[in-house]
């Protein structure tokens, strides 16, 4: 614990003594006057140079991402220079896509809802639509009253739709979709709206496999004339830190507000709910507990790996969204296996489905043309999950669950007996496989082992940087203490100790003086077991299996 005298922290009070009642906020959209929330003014000014250009493009991004709260603020952030018509069309239920006249009904009937003022004839003609007139409910006359509106108003008309996730599976939508191509086509000569924005997570380019699921290969649709959408919407370290400002200046714990952006951004890369989520655990649940029991407590670097270790045991909305999607797209799990677990590098490739659908869902990310994990919470998540399956009939795990006890003294992990007593046990169970069992799953199974030891009061992840085939680095997280383990495919003692020297230098970052190394032998001759070395002033203990 950082704090040895505890410090009450009240909120200051507005005008009037009234308390503030801010919050971090992780379900639904955000608003500044009662959330911390990062402030979005240079991404909506971005958008706002895509919507005065006249673009018609959709905001896809994963669940939780944002676009709900970014949508609502980038309505009223138009208003003063058009007319913005913004729906949600979660408000619309399964009838309403029925058929194209029910379409047009409860369409029009959102529009009459979202806009206070309309010229007469405007309205009459929404009323009409939403009458039980069926014969004149079709797209055309639908879209000839749009005509006419756009062609007289004062203001171009904006149109945003969220959550168009809804309606993706029926061909209503997609006649909907033409002809709002087709109008932007003939905008030069026709009136039109001046420019349409569709948000929601699936890309409207797959509809037609949702359609269709029997031809995937069709996946060309009507929304081919968007323009590409770039406005980077997760949190950097500087977002993060300005929401943290905003909040130390209600509570004044005395954060290292900086330290703490880039600790939160370490672990979720800027996701905005994994980030949200991690400040409210660290606010309402961390403070206030046995270990930390005030704000101060909690605002720390272990305040922070007690809120990782709730998140990422939580069964969350996001996170079960994330599993649906494993069991959907099964190519989906041959990808994020060969990320996690085989060291095998993958090609961020646009045109490869399996790799277009996990970075549409979030799982992975672009960096410098490879597919990474998006952060390192979903990382463990998905190590996790992965593994889930092995735990019953996982012998190594077994191994390690009858023995944990051993492994900590005095509320310190031992990190050399537990490297000491995998070697043994992976020998007797998988010592007879061949190579290509150890280079696929010899990692995997360190972390089966380790997972019962560490379960509940520690935490492990991957340090994505050294991540590839022949090398991973493991930091675990134990009451406060930080261990690297080095696990590597032996290549021969020259680049061992290549490796060796690797993880002097690493060992530097995170200001250690002992370091371990787990080495995969293929030499039928190898001396399996642990060793000691002396590298200047700090400690490898190398374990071979």
């Amino acid at each position: 614990m950082l704090y040895s005298v505890q410090k009450k922290c009240t909120p200051v009070k507005k005008k009037g003594g009234r308390q503030l009642a801010k919050i971090f906020n992780v379900n639904g959209a955000c608003r500044p006057e009662a959330h911390y929330m990062v402030n979005i003014r240079s991404r909506l000014e971005a958008v706002k140079i895509m919507v005065d250009n006249g673009d018609y493009f959709t905001i896809n991004r994963a669940r939780q991402f944002g676009k709900t709260t970014t949508l609502n603020a980038l309505a009223d952030y138009l208003k003063s220079d058009y007319i913005v018509i913004s729906l949600d069309f979660q408000t619309m239920d399964a009838l309403s896509f029925a058929n194209v006249e029910k379409f047009v009904s409860a369409l029009a009937g959102e529009i009459l809802d979202a806009v206070d003022v309309f010229p007469e004839e405007i309205e009459e003609g929404f009323l009409t639509f939403s009458e039980e007139t069926a014969r004149v409910n079709s797209l055309n006359a639908f879209f000839r009253v749009i005509k006419s509106w756009c062609g007289m108003s004062d203001k171009k008309i904006v149109l945003i739709i969220d959550e168009v996730d809804t309606a993706t599976n029926n061909q209503v939508f997609i006649d909907f979709l033409a002809q709002l191509r087709a109008y932007y086509l003939k905008r030069p000569r026709v009136p039109a709206f001046w420019s349409v924005i569709l948000a929601g997570v699936y890309d409207i380019r797959y509809i037609r496999q949702k359609l269709r699921p029997d031809e995937e290969h069709k996946t060309n649709s009507p929304w081919n004339i968007a323009a590409d959408f770039n406005v980077d919407m997760s949190f950097s370290v500087s977002d993060i830190a300005g929401m943290l400002k905003d909040y130390e200046s209600d509570w004044h714990t005395d954060m290292d507000i900086q330290e703490m952006a880039g600790l939160i951004y370490d672990y979720t890369s800027g996701y905005p709910y994994l980030v949200s989520r991690l400040c409210k655990l660290m606010d309402e649940t961390i403070a206030g507990s046995d270990d930390f029991p005030d704000k101060p407590d909690a605002w720390t670097g272990q305040g922070l790996l007690e809120a990782v270790k709730l998140l990422e045991n939580e069964t969350n909305a996001l996170f079960l969204s994330l599993k649906g999607k494993l069991v959907d797209y099964p190519k989906l799990r041959n990808v994020l296996y060969a990320l996690l677990f085989t060291g095998r590098p993958v090609p961020f490739t646009a045109m490869n489905d399996a790799i277009e659908i996990a970075a549409m869902f979030g799982f992975i990310r672009n960096e410098k043309g490879m597919a990474v994990i998006y952060n390192r919470i979903f990382e463990t998540v998905l190590y996790n999950w992965f593994m889930s399956d092995e735990y019953e009939t996982s012998g190594i795990y077994d191994a390690a669950l009858r023995e944990k006890n051993q492994f900590v003294t005095g509320g310190h992990l031992n990190v050399r007996r537990i490297l000491e007593r995998f070697v043994e046990s992976f020998d007797d169970l998988y010592g007879d496989q061949d190579e290509t069992f150890l280079e696929d799953a010899g990692r995997r199974y360190f972390m089966l082992f380790l997972k019962p030891i560490i379960n509940g009061e520690g935490h492990c992840y991957v340090e994505a940087e050294t991540r590839n085939r022949e090398q991973t680095d493991l930091v675990i997280d134990y009451h406060g203490e930080q261990f690297v383990i080095e696990c590597k495919i032996w290549r021969g003692n020259a680049y061992n100790e290549r490796g060796e020297a690797q993880l002097a230098e690493y060992l530097d970052h995170f200001h250690l003086k002992k370091g371990y190394m787990l080495s995969f032998n293929f030499n039928k001759k190898k001396t399996i077991g642990l060793k000691e070395l002396i590298l200047g002033d700090r400690v490898l203990i190398e374990a071979v299996v």
